[in-house]
Order: structure tokens, then sequence, then C-alpha cells
């Protein structure tokens, strides 16, 4: 008894979903049943899905040097008529003689790639671009599972955006922080934040978005900074216990070394700061807590260096009151912080009394 065999174009088409599927990697025993069966169909469906497999993997190799806006290019909508998914290509006259013109050597595999891209685009809704948008409240971090199995951890009063496709992963750091433990997979894995593009290359990897630049650090292997506006040149190639501070105004770098614990404390609600602002270290514990700190401009400068829970603002007002050039006083929810005044220790103690 002969099977049933496809049409060559809708074979392509269903090789093409099922590798889509495949790459996603969220496949159901039924689904996995459902492509084995389809598989063992006819040695043409065995073919056809491994010369998908295979263009699909030329191609993502030649797309990882090229721009992840490729699939902003890809997802934009085709004029098309209202009842069909065909593409209106324009007709030349039967009586118009074209001008003569060099023949073009074609590319190897375009023809493939092409008939992936539209098998993939009109065939599987599902490989199209998805974006997903997470919020996390104040004082509510998040952990969330990425699609591809990654692990975000979102800091509270923070906001980001992920965008899968087929060929890139790309996420957009909008406000706060958030570390990266990245899954490995062959679709480069982008953050971009505040006018800056980091790249993963097989690591966990943290971005916080403060006043005047942006921190990435890099607990385990390796990310490369570039500037994001087109290829962007390269201010930073980082690895395990580097960090980088990129200033936003001239994407000035300064490298620090810091050990890993300090960079993923904040998964564990503390907040390590060494050499830092004070104005930065209290929009962290204003992040997490209701009762906020209200710093002012010249006592913002100071640098400070401390380690403590982010939840424990007595222990940090104790904290501020022992540096020298500091003093607190609190006004219901705030915590006003300032540079010390002469007379201001007399004053407290004789108001204690």
């Amino acid at each position: 008894m002969s099977r049933p065999t496809l049409h060559p174009a809708a074979l392509t088409q269903a090789a093409a979903h099922w590798h889509a599927l495949q790459r996603q990697g969220d496949v159901s025993p039924a689904q996995q049943r459902a492509f084995l069966d389809w598989l063992l169909v006819s040695p043409e469906h065995l073919r056809e899905y491994l010369a998908i497999s295979e263009t699909a993997g030329a191609l993502g190799e030649a797309l990882r040097a090229m721009p992840d806006d490729l699939d902003v290019l890809l997802a934009t909508p085709v004029p098309r008529s209202a009842d069909d998914n065909v593409v209106q290509l324009p007709v030349r006259g039967a009586t118009a003689t074209a001008p003569p013109q060099r023949r073009r050597r074609r590319l190897p595999g375009l023809a493939a790639a092409a008939a992936l891209v539209m098998a993939v685009g009109i065939g599987t809704p599902m490989a199209w671009p998805r974006t997903s948008h997470y919020v996390a409240a104040h004082g509510q971090p998040q952990q969330i599972r990425l699609s591809d199995d990654s692990l975000v951890h979102l800091d509270a009063d923070s906001e980001l955006s992920v965008r899968m496709s087929l060929f890139a992963r790309r996420v957009e750091l909008e406000r706060g922080q958030a570390s990266f433990v990245v899954a490995p997979g062959r679709r480069p894995f982008a953050v971009h934040a505040g006018g800056l593009k980091v790249t993963d290359i097989g690591t966990t990897f943290d971005v916080s978005l403060q006043r005047e630049q942006a921190r990435i650090a890099v607990s385990e292997g390796r990310v490369q900074v570039r500037g994001d506006s087109g290829r962007g040149r390269l201010l930073a190639d980082l690895w395990a216990g580097k960090v980088a501070q990129v200033d936003y105004r001239d994407q000035r770098v300064q490298i620090l070394d810091e050990d890993a614990a300090s960079m993923t404390a904040w998964w564990q609600g503390r907040v390590v700061f060494r050499d830092e602002p004070l104005r930065d270290v209290a929009d962290r514990f204003n992040r997490r807590n209701t009762q906020r700190l209200r710093v002012s401009d010249d006592a913002g400068m100071l640098r400070i260096t401390g380690n403590l829970r982010a939840d424990d603002l007595g222990s940090l007002r104790a904290f501020l009151d022992q540096q020298p050039a500091l003093q607190t006083s609190q006004q219901g929810g705030l915590i006003d912080v300032r540079m010390r005044t002469p007379g201001f220790d007399a004053v407290k103690k004789n108001s204690s009394k």
C-alpha cells in the first residue's frame, strides 16, 4: 500500500514547521510522537527535514555576524490581499522589452534559505518573533524563566522586554537591574540597555542602569559590550570577575575587579557596595522598601563601602550615622541624608534627652 506524498512546497513547509518546533525545545510527548510518525512516512520527509536543518544551521552561523535588526526586517508585514497568503509580484508586460543585463551570480543556498523563511513565516506562526514584557513592582523582585530556558533575576522597580525569534534572543532592559543566566543555544543572546549592546558568550552576567552610567558585571563566562548603534564599536570584553562601568554621555569605560558572590548577592536580598556613590546605593535600597532614603546632592556624591540586608533600613541608618561626613534625620516615611553640619552632634545629643 503506497503512502500519501506531499506536494514539494507543502513538504518544505511541514519540514520547516517541525524544525522550528524542535529548535524551540518545548515539545510535548504527543508532539514528539507526531513528529516521528511524520518523519517515518517516507524517505522524502527525512531528506527534506535534514535539508532544512542544514540550511538553517548555515544561515544561523552567517547571521551571527549581522545586526539583530534583521528580525525586525523579517517581521515587517508585507502587503497582501485580505483572503490569501500570496505576495503579489510585479508582472512584466508581454510586449515590454527589458534592457540587457549582466546575469548575477546566485549565492549558494539562497533559494533554500528563502524557502525556509517563507515556509516558517507563512506556515508556522509560532516561529515569528514573539515579544514578552515583564515588570517587577516596587519591593517585589522576580525570577523569570524564558522560553529558551534562560533565567532572569529582575530587581524591584525594574522593567524589560524579551524578543525571541528564529535567529536571535534580544532583551531590552528599560529601567532598573537584571541578571541573566543564559541557556546555551545557537541563537545569539543580547541585552540592549542605556545605549549599549551586551552580547553573551555562554555566561551569567548582570546589567544595572544607574543614574549616570550602566554597570555590567560578569560572574561566569564572558560578554562583549558594544555601542548600540549599527555594529557598534567594542567597548569592553569582560570575563568572570570583571565589571565595566560605562558612562552614558561619552561611553567612557572603567574596568573593575569584583568577586562573583558580591555580584549575585542581591538575588538573596543583600546590597553590596564598594566605593560607590551614596545616591546609587540609596536607589538600590529604595527599590526594596516602602520607607525611602532622600539624599542631598552633595551627600549623594560621597563614595561608601558596605554589605547590608536590603530590607534592614535600621542597620543602614546606623551605618550612615557612623560616617564622619554624614548625618541622618527621619521625617515620616523619609530618611533624609545630608552632609554633617557643625554642631550637629551636640544638637542631636540634646534632642535625645
